[in-house]
C-alpha cells in the first residue's frame, strides 16, 4: 500500500516538474550585486535588525530606523538596480557595527557619475543640472538641497518616456512633488515655514480633481526646454501657469511637455503630418477620439472629391 502510494506521489511530482518551463542558464544564475546587497538588505530591508553585542554578551534585537529601511523589491526594478550598495556608499559599511563617522561623508551627486559621460549624453545631464542650478529648489535652499530631495536612489525609475500609461507616469510624478507638499515632515527638513495646502493654494483652478489627475505639477510650475525631456526649472509660484488658453489651444504647452516624448515618438513613426494630425493629445475642448479623427478625415476626403468630380463635370458640359 505504502509502495503504490510513494509511486502516484513520485508521479504527480514529475508531471508537475514538466508542466513548468525549463529555466534557462540566466534564470538559474543570481546577479552578483544581489548577493552583496543582500548583506545590506538584511539588516535595511527589515522594520528589525539584530547583533551580538559583545559588552553585554548576548543576541541584541533593534528597531530600524524607519528613514534607513528600503525596499529591495522597489530598488530592484530602479533605475541603479544593478549597482552594489558600496558603489556609492563607503566600503567600511560593510563591517558591522558601523563607524559612526561614516554618517559624516559627502554623498554622490547625480553629475558625479553622469556629468560629462558619453553614454548618458542623450539625456542632457549637463543641461538639467544647470536648469536645476538656476530653479527656486536651488536659488533659495543651501547646497543640502540635492537631486536626492525629490529622486530617490533607491527607488527612482525613469516613467517620463514611457507613455503607453500615461496616467501612471502623471501619477509617479507629482507623487515627487507631493513628497515634500503634501509632507510637512519632509517639508519642515528645508524651511521652518508652514506648509501650504496645495489645494487651498489651487483653489482658483476649475475642477481641480480633474486637472491634479490629467497633467503634472511641473506642466505649470516649470520652464520648457527643448533640449531637455523633463524641464528642471522650477519657476517661482508668481510665473505659474494660470492663463486656461496656454494649454487648452492647438499650440498647448503640453505638446511642448507632458507630450512631448510623445510628439517625438509619433513623428519619427508617422512623420510631421499624422502626428500633427492624428495627435490624441488633451487640447482645447474634450480629449480627441482617433476613431473620429479618422472619420472625420475621411468625410472631408468625400467633401473634397465630390467638389472635384461636380467640378469636372461642369466643365465638360462647358
Amino acid at each position: 500500500m505504502k509502495t503504490g502510494f510513494r509511486k502516484i506521489i513520485l508521479l504527480a511530482t514529475g508531471l508537475l516538474l514538466l508542466s513548468f518551463p525549463a529555466l534557462s542558464q540566466d534564470d538559474k544564475e543570481i546577479p552578483a550585486n544581489v548577493i552583496q546587497n543582500q548583506k545590506c538588505f538584511k539588516c535595511h530591508g527589515d522594520k528589525f535588525y539584530s547583533f551580538f553585542n559583545e559588552s553585554q554578551g548576548k543576541q541584541v534585537k533593534e528597531r530600524m530606523n524607519p528613514y534607513f529601511v528600503f525596499d529591495s523589491a522597489t530598488f530592484y526594478v530602479s533605475n541603479h538596480k544593478s549597482f552594489v550598495c558600496t558603489d556609492c556608499h563607503s566600503s567600511d559599511y560593510e563591517n558591522f557595527p558601523h563607524n559612526g563617522n561614516l554618517r559624516m561623508e559627502a554623498k554622490f551627486q547625480c553629475m558625479d557619475c553622469h556629468g560629462g559621460d558619453e553614454t548618458y549624453a542623450k539625456f542632457n545631464f549637463e543641461g538639467i543640472d544647470n536648469e536645476f542650478h538656476q530653479s527656486v529648489h536651488s536659488s533659495r535652499h543651501d547646497e543640502s538641497f540635492t537631486c536626492w530631495m525629490c529622486h530617490n536612489p533607491h527607488s527612482y525609475k525613469i516613467s517620463a518616456r514611457n507613455t503607453e500609461n500615461l496616467s501612471q507616469t502623471i501619477a509617479y510624478d507629482n507623487a515627487i512633488c507631493l513628497n515634500c507638499h503634501a509632507d510637512i515632515d519632509n517639508y519642515q527638513m528645508l524651511t521652518e515655514k508652514e506648509n501650504p495646502n496645495v489645494l487651498v493654494t489651487h483653489d482658483w483652478l476649475p475642477n481641480q480633481k480633474a486637472h491634479f489627475a490629467n497633467v503634472r505639477c511641473i506642466e505649470c510650475h516649470t520652464q520648457n526646454n527643448d533640449s531637455i525631456l523633463v524641464a528642471h526649472l522650477i519657476l517661482p509660484k508668481e510665473q505659474a501657469v494660470k492663463k486656461c488658453v496656454q494649454c487648452h489651444q492647438s499650440n498647448s504647452i503640453l505638446m511642448a511637455s507632458l507630450y512631448k516624448y510623445q510628439v517625438l515618438e509619433k513623428r519619427n513613426k508617422a512623420g510631421f503630418l499624422n502626428a500633427s494630425l492624428m495627435n490624441d493629445s488633451y487640447v482645447i475642448g474634450a480629449n480627441r477620439n482617433i476613431y473620429l479623427n479618422i472619420i472625420s478625415l475621411v468625410m472631408f476626403g468625400f467633401v473634397i472629391l465630390g467638389i472635384t468630380v461636380h467640378s469636372i463635370i461642369r466643365i465638360l458640359k462647358k
